[in-house]
């Protein structure tokens, strides 16, 4: 399996968090987490970001958590240009725990956590509205 290579000056960040994982995770479970992550690298890399239909939770039979966390941090570090991401659980009543990425002032503050927490909830609920709808309408509720 060939590594994500980034280019000259632009990858550093990736590249180091890369390069701490290899010697961190286990062979297999690295070379996972590239299979994983090298996709959403290159689409990003082409600018093709919102072209790639990517979710983690999809392999989640296949994927060990500490694998889709990373994978998550990765592809975060890749965005972000930075390596303070954390990943952080909230827990959201209508939807059991839910894990995100955020930097790591957010992951320490426990009002902003409750406002994403917030915004979660109220996305959940319009979502669910908007099945219900699709679903009356005779319209696809997979979205």
């Amino acid at each position: 399996m060939s590594e994500y290579e980034v280019p000259q000056g632009d990858g550093q960040p990736v590249e180091v968090y890369l390069d701490l994982l290899r010697i961190r995770m286990d062979t297999e479970d690295y070379r996972l987490l590239l299979r994983v992550v090298e996709p959403v690298l290159k689409a990003i890399d082409e600018e093709r970001l919102s072209t790639l239909d990517f979710a983690l939770d999809s392999d989640a039979d296949e994927l060990p958590q500490e694998v889709r966390d990373e994978a998550a941090l990765v592809i975060a570090t890749a965005v972000t240009g930075r390596l303070d991401n954390e990943v952080v659980e909230i827990d959201v009543d209508d939807t059991g725990p839910v894990r995100i990425v955020t930097d790591a002032t957010t992951a320490s503050d426990p009002d902003r956590l409750g406002e994403i927490a917030d915004y979660i909830r109220d996305r959940h609920r319009q979502t669910e509205e908007l099945r219900g709808i699709a679903e009356v309408s005779g319209l696809p509720t997979d979205f």
